[in-house]
Order: structure tokens, then sequence, then C-alpha cells
């Protein structure tokens, strides 16, 4: 599982009758024959369907690799933020500061776009304050965070002040964020565009930017079709000179093929068709032997960076009675997941939403969380917990769970586990899941359905349970955007009725009920502007102890923000535990592009 998973449903249905370029037209398309394989470099995982379109402003689930998410190949984010270091370090901007009234941000003098204009504050105003000007863009959410952006020249270079906005989210953390998040694009191309179509904001989405697409970024379209798209590089990318040294990235082609399952990926990567992945392969291990490699050389074989969750429906009974989900989340045998389904690629599992190695760790208070969590992969413990809170099961002579009977002696009805069918870890996941709560008396029952069924559920709410991995990358705000993506009732909505931040699908702590604990939502709201080193822990301990307390949603595997795994034979230099100079991310996303730079021809 990964999250470039979650374009994979819409891509599909994306039907664009416009073929504009967005650049300057030429006549005719230039497309090498072919790619030497010691100048291409294979990477794969975030293009499942066919591709359409490349244009960067609509939503990045309909867009194809790389001009969707946060890829950084062809339209470039101010900064990147570095995992492994926790430092926010500089591509189209420089981070200069922040705090609770602002961040700022040095625009990069010598950056330029491919047609040779200079990349300005003009460019970020555009793509930032979008919204304002047509609120259906994706980037309309900015304007909660940010109220203004201003503009001075310090020492001939732009300094653009990102000012918190005290009325809305007042979040300098989200800003950060949102430096590595929000692709900046070329604003003189796309209000040409606009002017063309008269403003038409909807008629600009429908132009793919397929041919000569204006971008910042070391590579370039050059090929695209069903089966692969094929980027070239820039050797005249501004960034060779500013960021690495005068030095080119090595791949002189990058190219990403489109493959329909897992399977695919791990052939292609024992062959060395394919250099590298983020997609889940069982038994890694086993491919060492065939040149695959991780960044440890031993168990977990990845770092820990994302937690998936068994997302509850908190309005749903019985899982609206916290003492049932606490005792779901005792009866799971954590371990055994890690074993059979994930193939021990997952540290021991710590209980709450703060993770206990890394970058976090120093957050992570194992006194508090002993005081509050239940014991995990306990049964007895479960099954008592159920029985002191009124819940009976029936069992056949077999020792099969017949149905559960609830505090008020009616027959509960069987919860549904939804996960995507074909995504093989989950299924796995979710299967042992099942067989592990039905042990100790909870009436559950697997749900696989396909993409048009999963995806809508989500926001809706509509599920007992499901499984998901909240859309929260790696990024500085960490662990506080987790908290949010889970406890925040800010935009809290019955079920049915869509959730469109990605935030509580779970419907946890409705603030309309009389039940409501508003101290969740303070602290959520606290903790981005806290400055004292201590007092943040406090905060933190604070707002995991409310959630163990309540197990809103259970976690069930820590695993990497998305899985890193190479060949090395027809490339060597990649990062890895020995040689950390980037983190263990595909060199597409964030700091991981510095690889691009580093990598050598296997000899």
């Amino acid at each position: 599982m990964n999250f470039s998973k979650t374009v994979v449903f819409s891509v599909f249905t994306l039907s664009l009758a416009l073929l504009i370029s967005c650049g300057d037209e030429k006549k005719g398309e230039s497309r090498s024959t072919g790619y030497p394989r010691s100048e291409t470099l294979y990477l794969a995982g975030s293009q499942w369907g066919d591709p359409n379109t490349f244009n960067p402003l609509i939503e990045p689930w309909l867009v194809a690799w790389p001009a969707n998410d946060r890829f950084n190949l062809m339209y470039e984010p101010l900064t990147a933020y570095n995992s492994l270091t926790g430092v926010t370090e500089p591509i189209l901007g420089t981070l200069i500061s922040y705090d609770t009234e602002k961040v700022v941000v040095d625009i990069q003098p010598e950056a330029k776009w491919s047609d040779g204009v200079s990349v300005t504050s003009t460019d970020v105003k555009f793509i930032y304050e979008l919204g304002k000007r047509f609120p259906q863009a994706t980037v309309a959410y900015v304007g909660e965070f940010v109220s203004e952006i201003k503009v001075d020249t310090v020492d001939n270079v732009e300094r653009v002040s990102f000012m918190v906005n005290k009325e809305g989210r007042n979040n300098p953390l989200a800003i950060l964020d949102q430096l590595q998040a929000i692709r900046i694009v070329p604003a003189h191309i796309f209000e040409k565009h606009l002017a063309e179509n008269n403003n038409n904001f909807d008629e600009v989405k429908k132009i793919k930017c397929d041919k000569d697409p204006v971008v910042s970024g070391p590579y370039t379209l050059a090929h695209y079709n069903n089966e692969r798209i094929v980027l070239q590089r820039r050797d005249d990318y501004w960034g060779n000179k500013v960021l690495h040294e005068g030095k080119l990235p090595v791949p002189r082609f990058i190219i990403h093929p489109i493959y329909k399952n897992n399977d695919h990926f791990a052939i292609n990567l024992q062959k060395g068709a394919l250099d590298a992945s983020m997609n889940f392969i069982p038994r890694i291990q086993e491919k060492r032997k065939d040149g695959v490699s991780t960044w440890y050389d031993a168990p977990p074989y990845f770092v820990p960076g994302s937690m998936h969750f068994l997302y509850l429906n908190n309005t749903k009974a019985p899982l609206n009675d916290r003492n049932f989900r606490r005792a779901m989340a005792a009866a799971i045998d954590y371990a055994a997941i890690n074993r059979l389904a994930l193939s021990n690629y997952m540290g021991e599992i710590k209980p709450g939403l703060i993770m206990p190695d890394g970058l976090e760790k120093k957050y992570y208070n194992a006194e508090e969380v002993a005081k509050h969590s239940v014991p995990l992969g306990d049964r007895e413990y479960a099954k008592n917990l159920l029985e002191k809170s009124g819940y009976k099961s029936v069992f056949d002579n077999n020792g099969n769970l017949r149905h559960s009977i609830g505090p008020n002696g009616d027959t509960l009805p069987t919860l549904l586990i939804r996960a995507p069918a074909g995504w093989s870890d989950w299924e796995a996941i979710v299967n042992l899941v099942v067989r592990q709560l039905r042990a100790v008396g909870i009436d559950v029952r697997e749900g696989f359905v396909d993409g048009s069924q999963y995806w809508p559920s989500l926001p809706s709410g509509n599920f007992d349970m499901i499984m998901r991995k909240p859309p929260v990358a790696v990024t500085a705000s960490l662990p506080w955007n987790r908290f949010n993506a889970v406890m925040s009732s800010r935009n809290w909505r019955p079920v049915g009725d869509g959730n469109f931040m990605n935030e509580n699908e779970g419907r946890y702590n409705n603030p309309n009920a009389p039940g409501y604990n508003k101290r969740v939502d303070d602290l959520l709201d606290l903790i981005p502007l806290i400055t004292d080193e201590e007092e943040l822990k406090a905060a933190y301990a604070e707002l995991n102890n409310i959630f163990l307390e309540d197990q809103p949603v259970i976690p069930v595997c820590h695993l990497p923000e998305e899985y890193y795994q190479f060949s090395t034979k027809v490339w060597t230099g990649w990062p890895t535990e020995k040689n950390p100079f980037a983190p263990p991310q595909l060199p597409w996303v964030g700091s991981g592009i510095n690889t691009l730079w580093r990598l050598q021809p296997a000899k």
C-alpha cells in the first residue's frame, strides 16, 4: 500500500476534449525513438491508469505523474522537507523564518522557467491566491491559513511573507507544510490561458499541458502513452548551478512504466527492468540476491513514517461506545499482522498517535501512554472489557461466533471492514483482523469493494469500519497533522454529508452532541502556536492521552511513508542507512530528488 494508489479510481474516469499546449505551440512533437538503458532511470508506483492530462491546476487524483501530488520533477514547490533531518531545504525558495505571525521565504533570484522567464513572487501569488478568484481551485483551502501575501525586496532578492490568518486556522505549521505541497506554476502562461477563455477556470482545467509545458524543474515531458510516461532532462535547469554545484542530474531520461498490479513491480525490479519502486512487495529479503535493496539491510527494511488505521464509525452502535472500541484495540494481534501480512516491515507497534522513533520520539511519553492505553494484543483483557461493558457473544458447538448481543439485549449487526479489493497487503491485514476480533466475540466480516465504492465512502462516512491511511505526508507539522486528520471537529459533518477536508472521517467528537470534548479542538488549535518545547511536549501528551482513552481509530501498523526499494543492476549510489545523503524516498519527492545528482551507472 502507498499513497500513490489514491489516484487510481479517478484517472480512468477522466475524459477531456481539448488538446492544447501549456507553453508556446510548436509544430509536431519531438520524441526520441530509443532510450539508452545506461542513461535511463525507470521509476514506478505513482501511475496506474492511462495518462490523460498533465495540467497542474486540476485535482491531483486526475492528473498524470509527475504533474500530480508532491512530485518535484516538472513543477517545483518553494521548499523540500527532509524527513531524516527535519530540515526544510531550498528549492524555488529558501525558508528564512517562521513564527506565530508569518512564514518568510526568499525567492531564488536565478530560478527560471523553461521558456527563460524568471520565477518571481508573481508566480507564487498566482497559485497561492487562485482560490480567491476561483473557489473550485484545489488550493482554495490556502485562504484559511494565509490572510495575506506580502512581498518586499531585500538585497535585490524578493522576500515573500505568508501572513498567518488569525481569524481563520491561525496555524503557521500548516503554512510550512504548504511550502512543500504546493507546486508553483508559471503565472504568465496560465494568465494567458485564462484570458483566452474569458476567465472560465473550468475551461482552463481542460487544457492538457502535454506539449512543451513551461516548467521550472529538472525534467520535462517528452512522450507518453498507455504503457509509459517519458521525461527528458533539461540541461539548462537553473537548479544545477544554484543547488547542485553545476552538476547535471545523471539520468538523461526518466521513464514511469504503467503496470497493472504489484506482481509486475516485483518481477521487473528483480530483472533490473525497473530501477526503483514505491509499491508493497512481499518478502523483500528474498529479492536481495537479485540486486534489490532497501534502506536497512535487516528488518524492518524500511523507515517508519506513517500509520495505517482501522477507521471506526463513531456514530454507529456499538462503535459509538468507547469501551467497545478499546476492546477491539486490545484484541488485535499486531505482531501477527507484521509477520503474516507485512513481511516484518513493521517494528513493534506502540499505542497512540505519536511515532515512538525518529523525529517524533521527543514527544512520545512512554509513562503517560502506559497509564492510558489498553494492553495491545491481549485477548483476555478485551474479553473482560466487553463483558464488563455488557456485551455477550454467542458461539455454536464448534466454537464459531454466531452473533453478538449488546448491553440492551439486542442482537448487534455484523460489522464490515471496508477495504479496496486487490490491495494485497490491506486484504491480508483485514483478513487477520477479522479472525482476531471474531475470536473474542466481536462480529465482524471482510467488506472488500472496488474503488468506485471505497473512495466515496470515506468523505461520506458510509461505512462501519474502513482501512485507511490518512492523507498525511511526512512534513514539518508532524505529529500535529496526524492528530488533526483523526480528531479535528472543525469540519465535522453528519454521515452522508461529505467531509472534503479529509479530517475526522470517523465522525469522532461531534461538536453538537452532549458529550463533545472541547479540549480536543482547543489542543489542536493551541499546539501550532506553542514555542516552548516543554510546553509542547505536555500538550502532545495530553492530546495523546485523550486519544488513548477514547480510541476513535485503531492504528494497525507503522509503515513507511512510501516503500523505498531499488535495484543496483543498472544504477548504483542510492541513499541508504549507511549513506544517508537523502531520505528513503524515490527521487521525485521532497529531498529524495537529490538522489538524481548522485546516481552512477553500474559497472
